[in-house]
């Protein structure tokens, strides 16, 4: 009788399978690229703002108004960037969601518990640190959901500036746990930042939603027929009372992202492929150029650290997010009996949970949302979030840089393709074929060596009898 199989333990950060590592490679990619442009943006935005030959001009272009009045739509340039350009990056939020739903790790229960509680915590800490914060020194509690969200393109400039060689399980854990914090910052906007409806334009919204949805069902394509439509559903929801972003995620949700037979890619990954450098290369460094520029000053910044509102949103970010992240994956990790990939520490997921705490596109949203009508507020609140931001970099940077030789040798056995197939070697080790290939390789190698080995062989042979002959010539007395 057979032994019953013992199943192995799950590893928490295992190895991606390949299809996964491939896509998450080419969406970190892009969002790296967008993550520099967003930090050149930021710092654009700060100088513009700051520099008073310059700062006039800002503020002029940030507040010119235009579109069409009989439409609700004659808006400011930072209002287009907040609503407007914003729905792009929630359009391809949405879009990410539905993969990791249907043929990312979140199909999987199991292995989406570990991102989906992390992101839970990493919301719901920083709301309390805001809220503990902000109520004992007696400040509003308006902006308890400014330091819940990760900006994930910010945190990727981040690792491309310092240079670390993070393991793709951890990439992937933070992109994946970006896309559910994103999904529930959207939930919060639409839940408590909406005010006034308009049940016509919402309506009118949804039906637009609806001929969405049917029209990618029987399969109709062309751009010059959802551009318009899309537009037509955001200027709805705007009017709604509801915050626009709404309808782009909505959109992306909607998009089918599972294979088809003989399909290489689905609608849903070849229209991110296609909008996904838009929205990193245009929209969100567009909205932070006319999001980032508050005045910067010495009192200024010594003010984010007396409000009680501002320093909730710094002890937010980098106490509550690192502590929220790090404790939920210890305790799904506890709880589900998983163990830690060998090759990691939890020193590297609390590092991860430190860079997490970098807020940026979506907690300056939240922030313009939560104190609209005051101004000095909302500008201290932004210069919260960047200070915040600034803060979690460097502790990342220098928990990362601590293992950072580690991760380069990480990288290097991820990457490593010694039969030259495309496909990296670690993927290979149960494939036959694969050692077949390698061994023809070693046998090749050993061949060379042989023939090299003998060539110098008679070279130092031949060297050794024209060294001897050349004494013998010189034996006896002169």
């Amino acid at each position: 009788m057979t032994a019953p199989r013992t199943p192995s333990p799950r590893k928490a950060f295992g190895r991606l399978s390949l299809p996964e590592r491939s896509f998450v490679a080419d969406a970190l990619r892009t969002e790296t690229v967008g993550g520099v442009l967003l930090l050149l943006a930021a710092v654009t935005a700060l100088i513009w703002a700051n520099v008073p030959g310059l700062h006039d001009s800002y503020e002029s272009v940030s507040h010119f108004h235009f579109g069409p009045e009989a439409l609700g739509l004659n808006l400011s340039v930072a209002h287009w960037a907040a609503d407007g350009l914003l729905a792009i990056f929630f359009f391809v939020a949405g879009i990410e969601l539905k993969r990791e739903l249907v043929a990312g790790d979140l199909r999987d229960p199991r292995a989406a518990a570990l991102p989906v509680v992390a992101a839970l915590c990493g919301m719901a800490a920083p709301a309390l640190v805001y809220t503990l914060t902000s109520g004992a020194g007696g400040g509003s509690l308006a902006g308890w959901a400014v330091p819940t969200a990760t900006d994930i393109a910010f945190a990727l400039a981040v690792l491309a500036v310092i240079g670390t060689s993070l393991p793709s399980a951890l990439r992937a854990f933070l992109l994946t746990l970006a896309v559910v914090d994103d999904l529930f910052a959207i939930l919060i906007i639409a839940v408590f930042f909406t005010d006034d409806l308009n049940f016509a334009a919402l309506g009118g919204a949804v039906a637009g939603l609806v001929v969405f949805w049917l029209l990618l069902r029987k399969g109709v394509r062309g751009w010059y027929v959802y551009v318009p439509l899309a537009l037509v559903v955001w200027g709805l929801m705007y009017n709604s009372g509801i915050h626009a972003t709404i309808a782009g995620v909505a959109m992306g949700l909607m998009l089918r992202c599972h294979h088809r037979s003989g399909e290489e890619h689905s609608p849903g990954e070849r229209i991110e492929h296609l909008v996904r450098p838009l929205s990193a290369g245009l929209a969100v460094p567009l909205f932070a150029l006319f999001s980032a520029g508050v005045v910067v000053s010495g009192g200024a910044l010594a003010e984010v650290f007396t409000q009680p509102e501002t320093l909730g949103v710094v002890l937010g970010l980098v106490v509550g997010k690192t502590l929220g992240i790090f404790g939920g994956t210890w305790l799904t990790a506890r709880f589900t009996r998983a163990s830690l990939s060998d090759d990691l520490a939890w020193a590297d997921v609390f590092a991860v949970a430190t860079l997490a705490g970098i807020g940026f596109t979506v907690s300056l949203l939240i922030g313009e949302l939560a104190f609209e009508d005051d101004a000095s507020m909302t500008d201290s609140v932004k210069a919260a979030v960047l200070t915040g931001s600034l803060i979690a970099t460097a502790l990342a940077a220098v928990l990362l840089k601590v293992r950072n030789a580690k991760y380069r040798r990480l990288t290097e056995e991820e990457e490593r393709d010694e039969d030259h197939n495309r496909v990296p070697d670690i993927y290979e080790q149960d494939d036959p074929a694969y050692h077949l290939r390698m061994a023809e390789i070693h046998e090749r190698k050993a061949a060379e060596h042989r023939r090299l080995a003998r060539e110098k062989t008679a070279e130092r042979d031949a060297l050794a009898d024209m060294t001897g002959g050349a004494g013998e010539d010189h034996d006896g007395p002169a």
